[in-house]
């Protein structure tokens, strides 16, 4: 069985990016879905219980409808309230300059899109730390 990813950004261009990035990395080791927005990730998490996605990338500064809180951080802070997701690994990629603390905030990894831009291995990196079976692949 492949391993799920969920990309959620709501730049089209974003959401390419990874998606080819992962592929050029791992082909189609994993099924990914996307999202442009937290509202419709939350479904498609919550539509996904009974096998839930393995790893969630997310955007944080997309719709404003979850102010104070960014709508990335609104994400995190409601998967993790489904017990389905404890084994799900999160990575906030963003240009926020609040990232680290914000990611430090829920426990979770976190990449500058600034870094990634010049850094594609990093994401490569990210992931055999998540999940070490890839560093045989």
């Amino acid at each position: 069985m492949s391993k799920k990813i969920l990309i959620v950004d709501d730049t089209n261009a974003w959401l390419a990016f990874h998606k080819e990035l992962i592929t050029q990395l791992y082909g189609d080791l994993f099924e990914i879905t996307v999202s442009s927005s937290a509202t419709e990730a939350i479904d498609i998490v919550r539509h996904n219980l009974e096998i839930p996605f393995d790893v969630v990338i997310s955007d944080l500064q997309m719709e404003m409808d979850y102010e104070p809180l960014l709508a990335g951080e609104w994400l995190v802070e409601n998967i993790q309230k489904i017990k389905a997701y404890n084994k799900t690994n999160i990575i906030l990629i963003s240009s926020m300059s609040n990232i680290e603390y914000i990611a430090s905030k829920y426990g979770v990894k976190y990449i500058p899109k600034t870094f990634l831009i010049y850094n594609k291995l990093a994401l490569k990196f990210m992931f055999e730390q998540l999940m070490p079976f890839l560093t045989k692949i």
